[in-house]
């Protein structure tokens, strides 16, 4: 991570929240970007190159999940959907579309950091940790330069996926139960958001080309998951 304060690129229509949410990200020590529409975000974003998105999904024009797809095009930046939904469904689009994470208004300013903490923690953590390469088959993670390859060509993975298929090749040929993975790879708040890893998982399975009813990679337990070895 850079030595200077982190910056937040926030994404509202809502010129309320979008005060409010600056200023609270002000308080904190964040170098904070703004926009009220997609397109302009996708502009700041390119030239401040921010080290978080905090991105509002119902907006007009662009919604937040086009964005969140358009970002995914050329960015990893760590990326948290705000929405006014809590119910599964909405959560579930929002990382369907490459998010990190997701908070539900009305948020307090206490829980904005945090998420935002967590994000910029993982990011800094999995940034740290170079080991050799792990290969299985067609699959090849290369760790040094955060570079997934599969039939020699590269996958693109939002943060979160590299982190979760990260974790499960490090521990490939052990059950990792949902919980303990919900743990690493997110933070301790997140323990029971099952669903939450489900899709994550479905994600990463369509990119590596998985069949749904046999894959061959990352394979289901009882318990948890399991990353396939020595194929």
């Amino acid at each position: 991570m850079p030595s200077e304060k982190p910056s937040v690129l926030v994404v509202d229509d809502d010129m309320r929240v979008l005060r409010v949410t600056q200023d609270i990200l002000g308080d904190k020590g964040y170098r904070v970007f703004t926009s009220t529409d997609g397109h302009t975000g996708l502009e700041v974003l390119r030239k401040e190159n921010p080290d978080v998105v905090l991105l509002d999904i119902m907006m007009p024009g662009m919604d937040g999940l086009t964005v969140c797809r358009r970002i995914r095009e050329f960015s990893r930046v760590p990326i948290i959907m705000v929405t006014a939904k809590g119910d599964d469904e909405e959560k579930a689009k929002g990382l369907d579309a490459g998010a990190d994470d997701y908070v539900t208004k009305p948020f307090s300013a206490i829980e904005l950091a945090a998420r935002i903490r967590a994000v910029l923690r993982r990011a800094t953590f999995w940034d740290d940790r170079p080991e050799p390469a792990f290969s299985s088959g067609d699959l090849v993670i290369d760790f040094a330069r955060h570079m997934v390859t599969l039939n020699g060509e590269e996958v693109d993975l939002t943060t979160t996926e590299y982190r979760l298929l990260s974790h499960l090749a490090r521990n490939a040929g052990h059950v990792l139960a949902f919980d303990e993975i919900l743990e690493t790879v997110w933070d301790d708040r997140y323990v029971g958001e099952n669903h939450l890893l489900q899709v994550n998982i479905a994600r990463l399975r369509h990119k590596l080309g998985e069949d749904r009813k046999n894959p061959k990679h990352i394979l289901t337990k009882h318990t948890g998951y399991v990353m396939a070895k020595d194929l």
